[in-house]
C-alpha cells in the first residue's frame, strides 16, 4: 500500500488522485494513442495514468511540480523505460520544446486550469490533441453554446483555437482524496487553418473580452465602457446585420471574428489571459 502524502501537500496543490482504472481506460481511449505517439502528462501525481500512457504510446514527458510525488514516481521509474519524468512547473516548462505532435493528457489542478489551458492552446500547432480532465462546470463552459448562461469568454477563445468535445463525467468517488467537485473529461482536437493572422488574434483576444466585460450591458455599451469607438462599432454590426441592442452571449465565434476584421483598435494586449 503507497503511503499517503501529508495533507498539506495535497490540499496546496489541488491534488486529487486518480484511482479509478476504468476512468483511466477511458482517457487513454479518448487519447487515441498509438505505439509511435509522443505524449505530455500534467500532474502524474501517483503515475496510476502514468502507466497506462507508457503502455499505450511511444513517449511519455510527465510534468510533476510537487517534489515528493516526484521522488515517488523517480523510483518505480526504472519499469517505465519510456518515462522522462520532469519536476517542474507546467506554467513554465518550456511546452515549445515538446516534438510537433505531441497529444496532451492532464489532470489538471483546478485552481490553475484557465490559464494552463490557454498556455496549451497557446501552442495548439504543436498539439493536434489534448484530453483533459477539469472541473465539470470549466467543461461546460468550453463547450458552451451561444445563447446560454455558461457562454463566455472561455468558450470563445477555446472554441476558436479548437473543437471541443465533453466526453464523459467523472464522479468524486474516482479520486483519494475525494474533490468537492464534479469533474469531466474533454477533448480538445485543435483547428488548422488558424481563422484570423497573427495580428488579427489579439486584437480577437481583446474584443471578446470586452465584450463580456459588462454582460448585462448590449454589446456596443459594453465594448464602449472597454474604450471602443462607438463609430466602428455601430458600423461594423451593421454590416453584419446585427442589432445595436445585441448582447455578447448571443454572438457565435464566426460573429466574433468578423466583428475583428471589421473593427480596428490599436495598441491591444495578447492573446494570452
Amino acid at each position: 500500500m503507497d503511503a499517503p502524502l501529508p495533507p498539506a501537500s495535497i490540499k496546496r496543490l489541488g491534488q486529487n488522485f486518480l484511482i479509478d482504472p476504468n476512468i483511466v481506460r477511458k482517457i487513454v481511449a479518448l487519447a487515441a494513442l498509438t505505439t509511435t505517439d509522443t505524449v505530455c502528462e500534467i500532474g502524474p501525481g501517483r503515475g496510476f495514468l502514468t502507466e497506462a500512457l507508457c503502455r499505450a504510446s511511444g513517449h511519455v514527458t510527465a510534468i510533476e511540480v510537487d517534489p515528493r510525488l516526484h521522488a515517488y514516481l523517480a523510483e518505480r521509474r526504472p519499469q517505465l523505460s519510456n518515462l522522462t519524468l520532469v519536476l517542474d512547473d507546467a506554467m513554465t516548462y518550456p511546452v515549445e520544446q515538446l516534438p510537433i505532435g505531441t497529444i496532451v493528457v492532464a489532470n489538471l489542478p483546478y485552481y490553475l486550469s484557465t490559464p494552463l489551458l490557454f498556455r496549451l492552446l497557446d501552442q495548439r500547432d504543436r498539439f493536434p490533441r489534448m484530453v483533459l480532465m477539469l472541473q465539470n462546470e470549466v467543461a461546460d463552459r468550453l463547450v458552451a453554446k451561444p445563447d446560454s448562461s455558461d457562454y463566455g469568454v472561455l468558450s470563445v477563445m477555446a472554441q476558436y483555437a479548437a473543437e471541443i468535445t465533453k466526453a464523459f463525467k467523472v464522479s468524486a468517488q474516482c479520486f483519494r482524496p475525494r474533490p468537492e467537485v464534479g469533474s469531466a473529461v474533454v477533448l480538445l482536437t485543435t483547428k488548422h487553418p488558424r481563422a484570423l493572422s497573427q495580428e488579427e488574434e489579439p486584437k480577437f483576444a481583446t474584443l471578446v473580452k470586452a465584450a463580456f466585460a459588462h454582460r448585462r450591458k448590449t454589446l456596443m455599451n459594453s465594448l464602449k465602457d472597454q474604450g471602443y469607438d462607438q463609430k466602428p462599432v455601430a458600423a461594423a454590426l451593421e454590416t453584419l446585420s446585427l442589432s445595436p441592442s445585441t448582447r455578447a452571449e448571443i454572438l457565435s465565434i464566426e460573429q466574433f471574428i468578423e466583428l475583428t476584421r471589421h473593427i480596428d483598435r490599436p495598441g491591444l494586449a495578447g492573446f494570452h489571459h
